[in-house]
């Protein structure tokens, strides 16, 4: 062998030696870590862990997670049962699927289990928020929140909230070409929670910058929690810093203008509600709590917005039977053209149309409809012809508000949005952590480990629901009503919808 091949087959050599030992050094750190984590059993506790895989060291199966998306919970649903055992951002995660298993966990609140976000999520978030809080301080501000979103507050709401989606779909309608619905619901909510939750008044470029900054909160905030330059974490601190310095002194102007038009809003509630509790709210908790209330009325009501108007889309029926219904309660378009049409005729006197909110209704009829013939297109977009024979927009304000009363006699929109939330979950579940071993299908669920709870999955896999891959609003009708079929599948369902209101 002469020396030049000598020294390639020592090359080669050394280079298949030092593959194989990295290969060797990585299957022994997986081993180590898997066992690891198997000593962190209790041992007082006779049941195994669940079954599953911990990943690899330090990052678990954080990356499958992020890539795969659902699949990745599908897929090892299916190898492994409805509770198995993984780790991910940094934190041991028993993964649990079905109804009578999440009843457990939500009915053991503070007893069994305690919320808890991911790691990153509370740094970002900030150490005053609620997902930081626990035990009675939790619980105190849950009741702080409770004014928030009492009936008569979400009642004072709703017509500032109507305006500004009114607003918002003219700007659709509006823009030429296609609309990116995902895109529009999220500056939509963004809107509602700055306007109406805050009652902060901005200028258009800075509701717009300020609307970007919260996204890349949003993109970062689920996160291995690795504080270093240009990790997810330090771009989600950053945003929150950003978000921090721009409402500081818009939250401190708040505070010293009185409210002139009686509004109150979210922030307004909150803070009359912690002086009732006995609590001054810092600036700083202000702040959090700001981005907060935020976060809470986002990414899962414009996750929710957007799969409601991808069915709708799918199924011309549903929107027809929605359409009938609001008609027959007064809120379709066309009811109110013939209201209209028949007083320009002279069939109906202006004085009969019916009073409601202060005339309101009555005036924006006849404002709308004053020498004007009305014409009403399929869509639900009413325009009006002048004397000139000129299109004119009534731009939709001859709508009355909306109100708590009008919305529940809507029945069969009630059964829209529950199968919306059973079919396309805008969250696809919560988190916990174990505050005492307990069993759950025969495994033990250690002290100390995260809990995760998967609504769709346990949507998917419910037998309460008939052919459960069918878009079926029907399914909760009074004659049916399929979520009285299964114990627990009426309140799992609430829980669901919850999420849009309060998200923690």
């Amino acid at each position: 062998m002469s020396l030049l091949e000598f020294n390639h087959f020592s090359t080669l050599t050394t280079a298949i030696t030092s593959v194989l030992s990295a290969l060797l050094l990585l299957a022994v750190s997986r081993q180590l870590w898997t066992f690891r984590w198997t000593i962190t059993r209790d041992r007082e506790c006779k049941l195994p862990l669940p079954k599953g895989s911990m990943g690899w060291p330090l990052v678990g199966e954080t990356f499958h997670w992020l890539f795969q998306g659902s699949r990745f919970h599908i897929s090892r649903r299916e190898k492994y049962g409805n509770v198995f055992k993984t780790h991910l951002l940094g934190k041991p995660v028993i993964r649990v699927t079905g109804a009578e298993n999440i009843r457990k966990i939500l009915l053991g609140e503070h007893n069994l289990v305690c919320t808890q976000w991911p790691q990153s999520t509370r740094i970002i978030l900030g150490p005053n928020t609620l997902v930081n809080s626990i035990g009675d301080l939790h619980k105190q501000k849950r009741k702080i929140l409770a004014k928030v979103f009492s009936r008569g507050a979400l009642e004072t709401y709703i017509p500032r909230l109507q305006d500004v989606v009114k607003s918002e779909i003219a700007k659709w309608c509006s823009e030429p070409g296609s609309v990116n619905v995902y895109t529009a619901a999220k500056s939509l909510t963004f809107r509602i929670a700055v306007q109406v939750l805050l009652g902060l008044t901005m200028e258009e470029g800075r509701i717009s910058y300020l609307s970007k900054i919260f996204e890349q909160l949003m993109n970062n905030l689920f996160s291995l929690p690795i504080d270093m330059p240009l990790s997810g974490l330090r771009k989600g601190i950053k945003a929150r810093e950003v978000l921090h310095e721009c409402m500081e002194k818009i939250i401190e102007e708040k505070m010293q203008k009185q409210q002139s038009d009686g509004y109150c809003d979210a922030f307004d509630n909150m803070l009359s509600s912690a002086k009732e509790n006995g609590l001054n709210l810092s600036i700083q908790e202000l702040k959090e709590s700001a981005v907060e209330l935020i976060f809470a009325a986002h990414s899962t009501t414009a996750s929710a917005s957007t799969s409601l108007i991808l069915q709708l889309l799918r199924h011309p029926s549903v929107v027809e039977k929605a359409k009938s219904e609001l008609e027959a309660n007064g809120l379709g378009c066309d009811s109110r053209c013939e209201n209209c049409s028949a007083s320009k005729q002279g069939n109906v006197d202006r004085e009969d149309i019916p009073v409601k909110d202060g005339q309101t209704e009555r005036d924006e009829i006849q404002n709308c409809c004053a020498g004007k013939e009305k014409i009403c297109q399929g869509t639900g977009h009413c325009e009006s012809v002048s004397d000139s024979g000129e299109n004119n927009e009534c731009s939709g304000s001859y709508l009355p508000h909306l109100s708590m009363e009008k919305l529940s006699q809507l029945r069969y929109l009630d059964c829209v949005v529950k199968e919306v939330l059973r079919f396309l979950p805008p969250v696809s579940g919560g988190y916990r952590t174990a505050l005492q071993t307990f069993e759950l299908d025969g495994y033990q669920i250690p002290k100390g480990w995260s809990v995760m709870y998967s609504i769709r999955d346990t949507h998917e896999t419910a037998a309460a629901y008939q052919s459960p891959e069918l878009f079926d609003p029907d399914r909760f009708g009074f004659d049916r009503d399929e979520m009285n079929l299964a114990r627990f599948a009426p309140e799992f369902i609430e829980m669901s919808r919850s999420v849009l209101q309060v998200r923690i």
